[in-house]
């Protein structure tokens, strides 16, 4: 039976932490979870290594590596991470489970309140503030990720050919991300300076933290040890929880149903969501908006605005893809008992995933360290991934600023060109004022997002739109 190189054991919750007080920490963290996987990795940081000393900084930044390997919120894997290192496999369910029920939660009443009254003035006009935002705030992300991966001028051609495959010819964000890995992996394996990995992930602020320090320490608990033949029994119980639903509604409703499209779209996605939320979410667009038909490009950047201002992952935006999918189809059910049970089920497939990654991997974990063409891989990856996410500021820019954009054939698809004339002069003002205020002035997304649904509201009612 495999199992990880002997390292120091520790006898099981010796760190003497107690579940109870886990569980509160652990709900704590996820309902001030706001401000995307940056602030989400910094909250856990704050309060598990600096003020509770539960883990080391090596160890966290450690975790916090494998997880940006995997596909889906890196955030929430962490957070299953180190509640499974510190309480076995309840405490991983309970962690990763609670750091997405509040934003579930949220997203959920706010759907309901958007199929019910979106078309009252001030609820469109407050989403109207929030979208200027919301494409503020999609830039800031270029600006981030591209500062820390573009580092020379194979990662800056890497980013600009995912642009163009993307927004030029609509190849597909799998696609895309498995051609950056691979030619990142075979970098790396061939020794190219251009793919040798950056410095880790860290957590922003905060003094070190040494591992001695903590409650566990340099040791490596026993249930952290398991053999292959628990990762296996785990995962295939995880698995089989994931795509048994899926199986099941393909066999009992047929390809064409909305939900199994739902649950088969959102299940494909789970296992290519890599480099985070803004990334996937130009494939998501490009699915849901034109090939599925589900939502408008508008309400797309309305569910973006709703995840923002909820804690929880950034991803969580799928539930409001998902819940508007199902509630605009012919499914026999009422509309609104519809749609709940599309956003429920796009958050089952989309976050299921996650547990299955860590419960399989994390054991394992040390056998990543030092893997100098899977850090290429992921290097190459993350400079694809600056490219996709300029393409949805580009396409978020398109559909904020001007109220009627044209599709023109393009390579044998078609490309959306702005109509200049119908440029809304009031989105052009709010979304300039919120560029100017998170990049010139530092304001947080939180701040911005509030001015700007009350600027929305404003300037709606005294300019409404033509």
């Amino acid at each position: 039976m495999a199992t990880i190189a002997p390292l120091p054991t520790a006898a099981p919750h010796d760190h003497g932490i107690p579940f109870g007080e886990a569980v509160k920490v652990w709900a704590k963290i996820a309902a001030l979870s706001f401000g995307g996987p940056a602030g989400q990795i910094a909250m856990m940081h704050r309060v598990l290594v600096e003020e509770k000393r539960w883990i080391g900084e090596q160890r966290f930044l450690h975790a916090l590596n494998y997880c940006m390997l995997l596909p889906g919120p890196e955030a929430q894997q962490l957070a299953i991470y180190i509640g499974w290192l510190l309480h076995k496999t309840k405490g991983g369910l309970v962690a990763g489970t609670l750091f997405v029920l509040p934003g579930l939660l949220a997203i959920m009443a706010l759907s309901w309140i958007y199929a019910l009254f979106g078309n009252v003035p001030l609820v469109e006009a407050l989403f109207f503030g929030l979208k200027a935002a919301v494409l503020a705030i999609v830039l800031q992300a270029v600006v981030r990720i591209g500062s820390r991966a573009l580092r020379n001028t194979v990662m800056r051609g890497i980013a600009a050919a995912s642009f163009v495959a993307i927004f030029f010819f609509s190849l597909s964000f799998p696609l895309i991300i498995l051609a950056a890995g691979m030619l990142g992996f075979l970098g790396g394996r061939a020794g190219h300076p251009a793919f040798k990995g950056g410095g880790g992930h860290g957590a922003s602020g905060g003094r070190i933290v040494p591992d001695a320090e903590t409650a566990l320490g340099e040791h490596v608990p026993d249930h952290a040890r398991p053999g292959l033949g628990w990762s296996l029994r785990i995962s295939g119980a995880l698995l089989f929880l994931w795509l048994a639903p899926v199986a099941a509604l393909l066999v009992l409703l047929g390809p064409d149903n909305v939900f199994t499209q739902i649950a088969l779209f959102f299940a494909r996605m789970a296992v290519v969501t890599f480099g985070g939320a803004y990334a996937v979410l130009a494939y998501v667009a490009q699915q849901a908006v034109d090939h599925y038909g589900w939502l408008a490009p508008g309400e797309m950047l309305d569910g973006l605005g709703m995840a923002e201002t909820t804690p929880g992952p950034l991803i969580m935006v799928t539930q409001f893809v998902g819940f508007l999918g199902a509630l605009r189809q012919s499914t026999g059910l009422p509309p609104l008992l519809a749609g709940t049970l599309g956003g429920l089920l796009t958050t089952w497939v989309t976050f299921v995933p996650c547990f299955l990654w860590i419960f399989l991997g994390a054991p394992f974990i040390e056998k990543l360290r030092g893997n100098q063409a899977l850090s290429a891989a992921l290097a190459a990856i993350t400079a694809a991934v600056v490219g996709v996410v300029l393409n949805l500021a580009v396409w978020f820019a398109l559909h904020t600023l001007f109220r009627q954009v044209r599709a023109v054939p393009f390579a044998g698809g078609t490309l959306d060109v702005p109509v200049l004339r119908t440029i809304d002069p009031a989105a052009l003002v709010l979304t300039v004022a919120a560029i100017v205020a998170m990049f010139r002035f530092k304001l947080g997304v939180i701040p911005t997002l509030g001015a700007c649904a009350a600027a929305g509201v404003a300037l709606r009612f005294l300019l409404p739109a033509g």
